[in-house]
């Protein structure tokens, strides 16, 4: 079941899973099924992974730094868990930006010239 048009021939054949996994404006794209060009997701999907990565990395960041800080304290818990809090947010780096391409986004034609294979 497509849902979505692809942006080169205007033809329904990118459903929520292959719409993920067509990546943002750096990457290769994924091929349609119709006219076999590639298709991307546009530049909100690239700011907004951008963004999240950044945030993420705060996050690590400020975790690591503060973590021993809060051993005495009513958060004590966050010391003993800070490696699997580094672990979550470093999967939901990769996954959120995906669910939020999968609906959020629109498909651009891929603008990325690989060289002759």
């Amino acid at each position: 079941m497509s849902l979505y048009n692809c942006p080169n021939c205007g033809e329904k054949t990118f459903n929520p899973i292959s719409k993920a996994m067509a990546g943002q404006l750096n990457s290769r794209g994924k091929v349609c099924m119709k006219c076999g060009r590639r298709a991307v997701n546009g530049k909100g999907a690239t700011i907004f992974n951008a963004l999240f990565s950044i945030l993420v990395f705060a996050g690590i960041v400020v975790l690591y730094l503060y973590a021993p800080k809060l051993r005495d304290t009513q958060y004590e818990w966050v010391t003993h868990y800070e490696l699997l809090i580094s672990i979550g947010l470093i999967l939901l780096k990769f996954i959120v930006p995906r669910l939020v391409n999968a609906f959020c986004f629109r498909l651009e034609p891929a603008i990325r010239i690989d060289p002759v294979e």
